[in-house]
Protein backbone atom coordinates (compact mmCIF):
# COMPACT_ATOMS: atom_id res chain seq x y z
CA UNK A 1 0.00 0.00 0.00
CA UNK A 2 1.07 3.35 -0.80
CA UNK A 3 0.29 6.91 -0.18
CA UNK A 4 0.18 9.14 -3.97
CA UNK A 5 2.23 11.62 -4.25
CA UNK A 6 -0.51 13.01 -6.59
CA UNK A 7 -4.11 13.42 -5.75
CA UNK A 8 -5.42 13.87 -9.52
CA UNK A 9 -5.79 10.72 -11.68
CA UNK A 10 -7.46 9.40 -15.03
CA UNK A 11 -9.86 7.08 -12.98
CA UNK A 12 -9.88 6.08 -9.14
CA UNK A 13 -11.08 3.22 -8.59
CA UNK A 14 -13.03 2.38 -4.85
CA UNK A 15 -12.05 -1.11 -4.35
CA UNK A 16 -9.87 -3.27 -4.80
CA UNK A 17 -11.67 -6.83 -5.87
CA UNK A 18 -11.89 -8.62 -9.16
CA UNK A 19 -13.82 -6.08 -10.74
CA UNK A 20 -12.00 -2.76 -8.88
CA UNK A 21 -8.69 -3.97 -9.74
CA UNK A 22 -9.41 -5.71 -13.46
CA UNK A 23 -10.70 -2.45 -14.69
CA UNK A 24 -7.26 -0.85 -12.87
CA UNK A 25 -5.46 -3.16 -15.29
CA UNK A 26 -6.47 -2.80 -18.11
CA UNK A 27 -6.68 0.91 -17.75
CA UNK A 28 -2.99 0.77 -17.34
CA UNK A 29 -2.09 -1.08 -20.20
CA UNK A 30 -3.87 1.29 -21.92
CA UNK A 31 -1.38 3.88 -20.68
CA UNK A 32 -4.35 5.86 -18.35
CA UNK A 33 -3.28 6.64 -15.04
CA UNK A 34 -5.31 4.53 -11.84
CA UNK A 35 -5.12 5.23 -7.95
CA UNK A 36 -7.14 2.03 -6.31
CA UNK A 37 -8.60 2.64 -3.16
CA UNK A 38 -8.67 -0.70 -0.81
CA UNK A 39 -9.24 -0.91 2.71
CA UNK A 40 -7.93 -4.71 2.86
CA UNK A 41 -5.63 -6.50 0.48
CA UNK A 42 -6.49 -6.17 -3.50
CA UNK A 43 -7.82 -9.31 -4.31
CA UNK A 44 -11.26 -8.62 -2.38
CA UNK A 45 -13.63 -11.52 -1.48
CA UNK A 46 -12.68 -13.53 -4.32
CA UNK A 47 -8.96 -13.96 -3.45
CA UNK A 48 -9.04 -13.63 0.28
CA UNK A 49 -12.69 -15.05 1.47
CA UNK A 50 -14.25 -16.22 -1.59
CA UNK A 51 -13.74 -18.29 -4.41
CA UNK A 52 -9.96 -19.49 -4.18
CA UNK A 53 -9.81 -20.29 -0.47
CA UNK A 54 -13.39 -22.37 -1.35
CA UNK A 55 -12.03 -24.11 -4.33
CA UNK A 56 -8.65 -25.30 -2.33
CA UNK A 57 -10.96 -26.63 -0.05
CA UNK A 58 -12.85 -28.25 -2.77
CA UNK A 59 -9.74 -29.71 -4.03
CA UNK A 60 -8.62 -30.93 -0.16
CA UNK A 61 -12.12 -32.92 -0.28
CA UNK A 62 -11.48 -34.24 -4.00
CA UNK A 63 -8.06 -35.71 -3.24
CA UNK A 64 -9.22 -37.27 -0.04
CA UNK A 65 -11.73 -38.87 -2.44
CA UNK A 66 -9.51 -40.07 -4.47
CA UNK A 67 -6.64 -41.49 -2.25
CA UNK A 68 -10.23 -43.47 -0.49
CA UNK A 69 -11.04 -45.07 -3.78
CA UNK A 70 -7.28 -45.95 -4.72
CA UNK A 71 -7.76 -49.48 -4.09
CA UNK A 72 -10.16 -49.66 -7.24
CA UNK A 73 -7.33 -48.91 -9.35
CA UNK A 74 -5.23 -51.21 -7.78
CA UNK A 75 -3.48 -49.29 -5.03
CA UNK A 76 -3.07 -49.80 -1.67
CA UNK A 77 -3.55 -46.44 0.19
CA UNK A 78 -4.89 -47.19 3.42
CA UNK A 79 -7.68 -45.25 5.29
CA UNK A 80 -6.92 -41.66 4.53
CA UNK A 81 -7.71 -38.81 7.09
CA UNK A 82 -7.79 -34.99 7.12
CA UNK A 83 -5.85 -32.69 8.66
CA UNK A 84 -8.04 -29.58 8.26
CA UNK A 85 -5.19 -27.15 9.94
CA UNK A 86 -2.90 -28.48 7.28
CA UNK A 87 -4.92 -27.93 4.41
CA UNK A 88 -5.78 -24.36 6.23
CA UNK A 89 -2.21 -23.46 5.85
CA UNK A 90 -2.28 -24.24 2.29
CA UNK A 91 -4.88 -22.29 1.63
CA UNK A 92 -3.28 -19.32 2.83
CA UNK A 93 -0.30 -20.19 1.08
CA UNK A 94 -1.98 -20.44 -1.99
CA UNK A 95 -3.78 -16.92 -1.11
CA UNK A 96 -0.88 -15.37 -0.71
CA UNK A 97 1.22 -16.30 -3.32
CA UNK A 98 -1.50 -15.01 -5.98
CA UNK A 99 -2.04 -11.87 -3.77
CA UNK A 100 1.63 -11.20 -3.93
CA UNK A 101 1.82 -11.89 -7.63
CA UNK A 102 -1.49 -9.59 -8.26
CA UNK A 103 0.22 -6.63 -5.90
CA UNK A 104 3.63 -7.28 -8.04
CA UNK A 105 1.60 -6.94 -11.38
CA UNK A 106 -0.20 -4.04 -9.94
CA UNK A 107 3.21 -1.98 -9.29
CA UNK A 108 4.73 -3.20 -12.66
CA UNK A 109 1.86 -1.42 -14.14
CA UNK A 110 2.07 1.90 -12.33
CA UNK A 111 -0.88 1.72 -10.13
CA UNK A 112 -1.03 3.55 -7.37
CA UNK A 113 -3.52 1.68 -4.03
CA UNK A 114 -3.88 3.82 -1.64
CA UNK A 115 -4.88 2.16 1.74
CA UNK A 116 -8.32 3.10 3.21
CA UNK A 117 -12.05 3.23 2.99
CA UNK A 118 -13.24 5.30 -0.24
CA UNK A 119 -16.68 7.34 -0.11
CA UNK A 120 -17.45 9.44 -3.26
CA UNK A 121 -18.03 13.10 -2.98
CA UNK A 122 -20.04 15.00 -5.22
CA UNK A 123 -17.50 16.04 -8.30
CA UNK A 124 -15.81 13.23 -8.45
CA UNK A 125 -14.02 13.68 -5.75
CA UNK A 126 -13.14 10.63 -3.49
CA UNK A 127 -11.89 10.68 0.54
CA UNK A 128 -9.56 7.86 2.04
CA UNK A 129 -10.50 7.42 5.32
CA UNK A 130 -7.10 5.41 6.53
CA UNK A 131 -7.47 2.49 9.07
CA UNK A 132 -4.99 3.58 11.38
CA UNK A 133 -6.84 7.02 12.21
CA UNK A 134 -4.50 9.56 10.02
CA UNK A 135 -5.93 12.33 8.56
CA UNK A 136 -8.13 11.81 4.90
CA UNK A 137 -6.76 11.94 1.88
CA UNK A 138 -8.95 13.82 -0.78
CA UNK A 139 -8.23 12.42 -4.59
CA UNK A 140 -10.05 13.48 -7.55
CA UNK A 141 -10.52 11.40 -11.24
CA UNK A 142 -11.40 12.37 -14.53
CA UNK A 143 -13.15 9.20 -13.86
CA UNK A 144 -14.59 7.53 -10.77
CA UNK A 145 -15.36 3.50 -10.59
CA UNK A 146 -17.44 2.10 -7.50
CA UNK A 147 -16.11 -1.20 -6.80
CA UNK A 148 -16.82 -1.45 -3.26
CA UNK A 149 -18.14 -5.37 -3.37
CA UNK A 150 -20.28 -7.35 -1.84
CA UNK A 151 -20.62 -8.92 2.09
CA UNK A 152 -22.46 -12.38 3.03
CA UNK A 153 -26.10 -12.06 3.66
CA UNK A 154 -27.81 -13.10 6.94
CA UNK A 155 -31.12 -14.28 7.77
CA UNK A 156 -33.28 -13.16 10.96
CA UNK A 157 -32.61 -15.86 13.73
CA UNK A 158 -29.61 -16.66 12.83
CA UNK A 159 -27.19 -14.61 14.54
CA UNK A 160 -23.02 -15.14 13.41
CA UNK A 161 -20.88 -16.20 16.22
CA UNK A 162 -18.50 -17.75 14.21
CA UNK A 163 -19.16 -21.37 16.15
CA UNK A 164 -22.51 -22.31 15.98
CA UNK A 165 -23.18 -19.64 12.78
CA UNK A 166 -20.91 -19.04 10.19
CA UNK A 167 -20.89 -17.48 6.89
CA UNK A 168 -18.75 -18.21 4.19
CA UNK A 169 -16.25 -15.83 5.72
CA UNK A 170 -16.03 -17.70 8.97
CA UNK A 171 -15.85 -21.09 7.65
CA UNK A 172 -12.51 -20.63 5.52
CA UNK A 173 -10.78 -19.65 8.71
CA UNK A 174 -12.04 -23.72 10.22
CA UNK A 175 -9.23 -25.55 11.27
CA UNK A 176 -11.40 -28.20 12.86
CA UNK A 177 -14.16 -29.81 10.77
CA UNK A 178 -17.87 -30.06 12.67
CA UNK A 179 -19.42 -33.55 12.87
CA UNK A 180 -22.71 -32.46 11.14
CA UNK A 181 -23.39 -29.06 9.64
CA UNK A 182 -27.22 -27.53 8.44
CA UNK A 183 -26.20 -25.63 4.98
CA UNK A 184 -29.36 -22.67 5.24
CA UNK A 185 -29.40 -22.18 1.06
CA UNK A 186 -29.10 -24.67 -1.75
CA UNK A 187 -27.76 -22.05 -4.70
CA UNK A 188 -24.25 -22.39 -6.15
CA UNK A 189 -22.05 -21.77 -3.03
CA UNK A 190 -24.48 -23.87 -0.62
CA UNK A 191 -23.87 -26.64 -2.59
CA UNK A 192 -20.34 -26.78 -3.16
CA UNK A 193 -20.20 -26.25 1.08
CA UNK A 194 -22.35 -28.93 1.24
CA UNK A 195 -20.53 -31.12 -1.01
CA UNK A 196 -17.25 -30.03 0.50
CA UNK A 197 -17.99 -30.85 4.40
CA UNK A 198 -19.91 -34.12 2.94
CA UNK A 199 -17.07 -35.45 0.92
CA UNK A 200 -14.38 -34.33 4.30
CA UNK A 201 -16.91 -36.36 6.30
CA UNK A 202 -19.23 -34.09 8.19
CA UNK A 203 -23.03 -35.11 7.95
CA UNK A 204 -24.59 -32.40 5.83
CA UNK A 205 -28.28 -31.44 5.66
CA UNK A 206 -29.31 -28.58 2.90
CA UNK A 207 -32.14 -26.24 3.84
CA UNK A 208 -33.47 -24.20 0.33
CA UNK A 209 -36.69 -21.63 0.92
CA UNK A 210 -37.45 -22.33 -3.49
CA UNK A 211 -38.47 -25.62 -4.65
CA UNK A 212 -35.11 -26.83 -5.63
CA UNK A 213 -31.25 -26.92 -5.53
CA UNK A 214 -29.53 -25.05 -7.94
CA UNK A 215 -32.05 -22.30 -9.09
CA UNK A 216 -31.60 -21.29 -12.69
CA UNK A 217 -29.63 -24.42 -13.98
CA UNK A 218 -31.03 -26.75 -16.25
CA UNK A 219 -33.63 -29.25 -14.72
CA UNK A 220 -31.18 -32.14 -16.16
CA UNK A 221 -28.44 -30.40 -14.77
CA UNK A 222 -30.24 -30.28 -11.17
CA UNK A 223 -31.58 -34.12 -11.05
CA UNK A 224 -27.64 -35.15 -11.54
CA UNK A 225 -27.11 -33.15 -8.51
CA UNK A 226 -29.94 -34.19 -6.55
CA UNK A 227 -28.95 -38.23 -7.36
CA UNK A 228 -25.28 -37.55 -6.31
CA UNK A 229 -26.07 -35.93 -3.09
CA UNK A 230 -28.54 -38.57 -2.11
CA UNK A 231 -25.53 -41.37 -3.14
CA UNK A 232 -23.57 -39.20 -0.36
CA UNK A 233 -26.25 -39.56 2.01
CA UNK A 234 -26.60 -35.22 1.66
CA UNK A 235 -30.27 -34.59 2.96
CA UNK A 236 -31.74 -31.98 0.89
CA UNK A 237 -35.29 -30.28 2.13
CA UNK A 238 -36.19 -28.26 -0.46
CA UNK A 239 -39.33 -25.84 -0.15
CA UNK A 240 -38.88 -24.84 3.63
CA UNK A 241 -38.50 -22.04 5.65
CA UNK A 242 -36.01 -21.95 8.38
CA UNK A 243 -37.53 -20.23 12.22
CA UNK A 244 -34.11 -20.12 14.34
CA UNK A 245 -32.18 -22.23 16.37
CA UNK A 246 -31.61 -23.04 19.64
CA UNK A 247 -28.69 -23.98 21.42
CA UNK A 248 -28.21 -27.25 23.05
CA UNK A 249 -24.76 -27.09 24.64
CA UNK A 250 -22.70 -28.64 21.98
CA UNK A 251 -24.73 -27.43 18.78
CA UNK A 252 -27.66 -26.45 18.41
CA UNK A 253 -30.87 -26.92 17.04
CA UNK A 254 -32.47 -25.60 13.62
CA UNK A 255 -36.48 -25.56 12.85
CA UNK A 256 -37.32 -25.49 9.45
CA UNK A 257 -40.57 -26.23 7.70
CA UNK A 258 -43.98 -26.83 9.15
CA UNK A 259 -42.44 -29.01 12.48
CA UNK A 260 -39.06 -29.90 10.71
CA UNK A 261 -35.91 -30.06 13.43
CA UNK A 262 -32.35 -30.75 12.99
CA UNK A 263 -29.34 -31.04 15.61
CA UNK A 264 -25.76 -30.07 14.09
CA UNK A 265 -23.26 -28.66 15.43
CA UNK A 266 -22.87 -25.92 12.82
CA UNK A 267 -24.83 -23.96 10.60
CA UNK A 268 -23.60 -22.50 7.58
CA UNK A 269 -25.80 -19.20 5.57
CA UNK A 270 -25.17 -19.82 2.21
CA UNK A 271 -28.31 -17.15 1.46
CA UNK A 272 -26.46 -14.95 -1.04
CA UNK A 273 -24.85 -11.64 -0.78
CA UNK A 274 -25.45 -7.99 -0.81
CA UNK A 275 -23.91 -4.92 -1.86
CA UNK A 276 -21.45 -2.99 0.06
CA UNK A 277 -22.48 0.75 0.16
CA UNK A 278 -21.88 1.33 3.62
CA UNK A 279 -20.50 4.68 3.31
CA UNK A 280 -19.76 4.57 -0.35
CA UNK A 281 -21.67 7.33 -1.17
CA UNK A 282 -22.14 11.04 0.41
CA UNK A 283 -24.57 13.52 -0.44
CA UNK A 284 -24.92 14.76 -3.61
CA UNK A 285 -23.27 12.54 -6.14
CA UNK A 286 -25.82 11.54 -7.75
CA UNK A 287 -25.54 8.26 -8.23
CA UNK A 288 -28.55 6.11 -7.48
CA UNK A 289 -29.27 2.99 -5.64
CA UNK A 290 -32.14 0.72 -5.81
CA UNK A 291 -34.85 -0.60 -3.08
CA UNK A 292 -31.95 -3.27 -2.41
CA UNK A 293 -28.91 -1.36 -2.32
CA UNK A 294 -27.52 -2.10 -5.75
CA UNK A 295 -26.14 0.80 -7.44
CA UNK A 296 -27.82 1.66 -10.66
CA UNK A 297 -25.90 1.19 -14.18
CA UNK A 298 -26.50 1.46 -17.50
CA UNK A 299 -25.45 -1.40 -19.67
CA UNK A 300 -21.84 0.37 -19.90
CA UNK A 301 -21.82 0.58 -16.43
CA UNK A 302 -22.34 4.33 -16.10
CA UNK A 303 -24.15 5.76 -12.91
CA UNK A 304 -26.67 8.77 -12.77
CA UNK A 305 -23.70 10.92 -12.24
CA UNK A 306 -21.37 11.94 -15.35
CA UNK A 307 -18.12 9.98 -15.58
CA UNK A 308 -18.71 7.77 -12.48
CA UNK A 309 -19.28 4.34 -13.47
CA UNK A 310 -19.55 0.51 -11.02
CA UNK A 311 -19.14 -2.65 -11.39
CA UNK A 312 -18.93 -6.01 -9.97
CA UNK A 313 -20.94 -7.02 -6.71
CA UNK A 314 -22.43 -3.52 -6.12
CA UNK A 315 -24.59 -3.70 -8.98
CA UNK A 316 -26.64 -5.89 -9.51
CA UNK A 317 -25.81 -8.69 -12.58
CA UNK A 318 -24.44 -12.05 -11.72
CA UNK A 319 -22.04 -12.22 -8.84
CA UNK A 320 -19.22 -13.64 -10.66
CA UNK A 321 -15.41 -12.55 -10.84
CA UNK A 322 -15.29 -12.51 -14.53
CA UNK A 323 -18.57 -10.31 -14.92
CA UNK A 324 -16.04 -8.04 -12.73
CA UNK A 325 -13.53 -8.30 -15.30
CA UNK A 326 -15.64 -8.17 -18.06
CA UNK A 327 -17.56 -4.96 -16.87
CA UNK A 328 -14.19 -3.43 -16.03
CA UNK A 329 -13.48 -3.76 -19.74
CA UNK A 330 -16.59 -2.15 -20.79
CA UNK A 331 -15.96 0.74 -18.78
CA UNK A 332 -12.40 1.40 -19.54
CA UNK A 333 -13.15 1.18 -23.51
CA UNK A 334 -16.40 3.44 -22.50
CA UNK A 335 -13.99 5.98 -20.60
CA UNK A 336 -11.80 5.67 -24.18
CA UNK A 337 -14.31 6.03 -26.63
CA UNK A 338 -13.56 2.27 -27.85
CA UNK A 339 -16.19 0.36 -29.76
CA UNK A 340 -17.76 -1.90 -26.82
CA UNK A 341 -20.25 -4.45 -25.92
CA UNK A 342 -22.07 -4.67 -23.45
CA UNK A 343 -21.93 -7.63 -21.54
CA UNK A 344 -24.83 -10.10 -22.07
CA UNK A 345 -25.45 -11.73 -19.07
CA UNK A 346 -27.78 -14.22 -20.13
CA UNK A 347 -25.15 -15.76 -21.55
CA UNK A 348 -22.26 -15.60 -19.26
CA UNK A 349 -20.39 -18.78 -18.57
CA UNK A 350 -21.38 -19.77 -14.95
CA UNK A 351 -19.10 -23.03 -13.04
CA UNK A 352 -20.07 -24.47 -9.83
CA UNK A 353 -17.19 -26.47 -7.99
CA UNK A 354 -19.81 -29.05 -6.30
CA UNK A 355 -18.79 -32.84 -6.45
CA UNK A 356 -20.74 -33.23 -9.50
CA UNK A 357 -19.35 -29.84 -11.24
CA UNK A 358 -21.71 -28.09 -12.85
CA UNK A 359 -21.16 -25.63 -15.84
CA UNK A 360 -23.49 -23.83 -18.19
CA UNK A 361 -23.96 -20.59 -20.73
CA UNK A 362 -26.66 -19.94 -22.46
CA UNK A 363 -30.50 -20.63 -22.14
CA UNK A 364 -31.95 -23.79 -20.23
CA UNK A 365 -34.38 -25.86 -22.17
CA UNK A 366 -37.34 -24.69 -19.96
CA UNK A 367 -35.89 -20.97 -20.19
CA UNK A 368 -35.80 -21.10 -23.98
CA UNK A 369 -38.75 -22.44 -24.09
CA UNK A 370 -40.78 -20.22 -22.21
CA UNK A 371 -39.00 -17.43 -24.39
CA UNK A 372 -40.99 -18.58 -27.00
CA UNK A 373 -37.97 -20.51 -29.01
CA UNK A 374 -39.25 -24.10 -30.64
CA UNK A 375 -36.18 -26.32 -29.31
CA UNK A 376 -34.08 -28.81 -30.46
CA UNK A 377 -32.28 -30.40 -27.42
CA UNK A 378 -29.19 -33.28 -27.72
CA UNK A 379 -27.60 -35.01 -24.36
CA UNK A 380 -24.64 -37.66 -23.98
CA UNK A 381 -24.35 -39.20 -20.33
CA UNK A 382 -20.57 -39.43 -19.49
CA UNK A 383 -21.50 -43.23 -18.94
CA UNK A 384 -20.06 -43.55 -22.35
CA UNK A 385 -17.41 -41.59 -22.50
CA UNK A 386 -14.14 -43.12 -22.31
CA UNK A 387 -12.74 -40.91 -20.03
CA UNK A 388 -14.57 -40.85 -17.44
CA UNK A 389 -14.95 -44.61 -17.15
CA UNK A 390 -11.09 -44.56 -17.16
CA UNK A 391 -11.06 -41.82 -14.55
CA UNK A 392 -14.28 -43.67 -12.61
CA UNK A 393 -16.12 -40.62 -12.45
CA UNK A 394 -19.23 -40.94 -14.83
CA UNK A 395 -21.90 -39.27 -13.14
CA UNK A 396 -23.33 -36.57 -14.99
CA UNK A 397 -23.98 -35.72 -18.85
CA UNK A 398 -23.51 -33.10 -21.45
CA UNK A 399 -26.61 -31.05 -22.62
CA UNK A 400 -26.50 -28.43 -25.53
CA UNK A 401 -30.33 -26.81 -26.68
CA UNK A 402 -30.27 -25.76 -30.14
CA UNK A 403 -32.85 -23.31 -31.73
CA UNK A 404 -35.05 -25.52 -34.33
CA UNK A 405 -35.37 -23.96 -37.85
CA UNK A 406 -37.95 -24.12 -40.76
CA UNK A 407 -37.00 -27.61 -41.84
CA UNK A 408 -37.39 -28.94 -38.18
CA UNK A 409 -33.04 -29.08 -38.33
CA UNK A 410 -31.23 -27.58 -35.47
CA UNK A 411 -29.77 -24.19 -35.61
CA UNK A 412 -28.58 -21.49 -33.31
CA UNK A 413 -27.35 -23.00 -30.40
CA UNK A 414 -28.82 -21.51 -27.12
CA UNK A 415 -27.33 -22.82 -24.46
CA UNK A 416 -24.79 -25.55 -23.06
CA UNK A 417 -25.26 -27.35 -19.86
CA UNK A 418 -23.00 -29.77 -18.53
CA UNK A 419 -22.65 -31.71 -15.36
CA UNK A 420 -20.02 -34.45 -14.22
CA UNK A 421 -16.11 -34.75 -14.22
CA UNK A 422 -14.63 -31.40 -14.74
CA UNK A 423 -16.82 -29.84 -16.28
CA UNK A 424 -15.58 -26.12 -15.54
CA UNK A 425 -12.30 -26.89 -17.59
CA UNK A 426 -14.55 -27.56 -20.53
CA UNK A 427 -17.38 -25.19 -21.00
CA UNK A 428 -14.91 -23.01 -23.05
CA UNK A 429 -15.94 -24.31 -26.36
CA UNK A 430 -19.64 -24.51 -25.47
CA UNK A 431 -19.71 -20.64 -24.39
CA UNK A 432 -17.94 -19.50 -27.68
CA UNK A 433 -20.62 -21.31 -29.25
CA UNK A 434 -23.20 -19.75 -27.58
CA UNK A 435 -21.55 -16.40 -27.78
CA UNK A 436 -20.84 -16.82 -30.94
CA UNK A 437 -24.62 -17.91 -31.92
CA UNK A 438 -23.29 -21.36 -33.68
CA UNK A 439 -24.93 -23.99 -35.15
CA UNK A 440 -24.39 -27.67 -34.77
CA UNK A 441 -23.20 -27.40 -38.56
CA UNK A 442 -20.78 -25.36 -38.06
CA UNK A 443 -19.07 -26.65 -34.65
CA UNK A 444 -19.62 -30.14 -35.83
CA UNK A 445 -16.58 -29.21 -38.35
CA UNK A 446 -14.14 -29.17 -35.40
CA UNK A 447 -12.65 -32.25 -34.37
CA UNK A 448 -12.43 -33.14 -30.58
CA UNK A 449 -9.44 -35.19 -29.36
CA UNK A 450 -10.13 -38.81 -28.28
CA UNK A 451 -10.40 -39.99 -25.01
CA UNK A 452 -11.09 -36.78 -23.87
CA UNK A 453 -13.87 -35.71 -20.93
CA UNK A 454 -14.48 -32.84 -23.90
CA UNK A 455 -15.04 -34.68 -26.68
CA UNK A 456 -18.99 -35.30 -25.09
CA UNK A 457 -19.61 -31.75 -25.87
CA UNK A 458 -18.58 -32.53 -29.70
CA UNK A 459 -20.43 -35.85 -29.59
CA UNK A 460 -23.60 -33.62 -28.17
CA UNK A 461 -23.31 -31.25 -31.13
CA UNK A 462 -22.77 -33.66 -34.00
CA UNK A 463 -25.67 -35.60 -33.12
CA UNK A 464 -27.83 -32.39 -33.13
CA UNK A 465 -26.56 -32.39 -36.99
CA UNK A 466 -28.59 -35.68 -37.55
CA UNK A 467 -25.60 -37.49 -38.12
CA UNK A 468 -24.10 -38.63 -34.74
CA UNK A 469 -21.50 -41.07 -33.67
CA UNK A 470 -22.06 -42.36 -30.72
CA UNK A 471 -24.75 -40.15 -29.47
CA UNK A 472 -28.15 -41.32 -31.48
Amino acid sequence: MATPDETHFDIVVIGGGPGGYATALYAASAGLSVAVVEKDKVGGTCLHRGCIPAKEFLETAAVLQTVAGAKEFGVGAGQPTVDFAVSQGRKQKVVDQLYKGLAGLMRGRGITVVEGTGTLLAGRRVQVRSPGGEPAVELTGDNVVLASGSVPRTIPGFEVDGRLVMTSDEVLDLTELPRSVAVIGGGAIGCEFASMFADLGSQVTVLEVLPSLLSGCDEDVVSVVNRAFRKRAITVHTGVDVHGHIPDGTGTSVSFGDDGSISVDTVVLSVGRRPLIEGLLAEGTGVGVDARGFVTVDPYMRTGAERVFAVGDVVNTPQLAHVGFAEGIVVVKTILGEDVLPVEYNRVPWCIYCRPEVAYAGLTEKAARDAGYDVVVKKDPFGGNSRARILGETDGLVKVVAEKGPDGRAGRILGVHMVGPWVTEQLGAGYLAVNWEATPEEVGQFIQPHPTLSEAFGETVLALTGRGLHVG
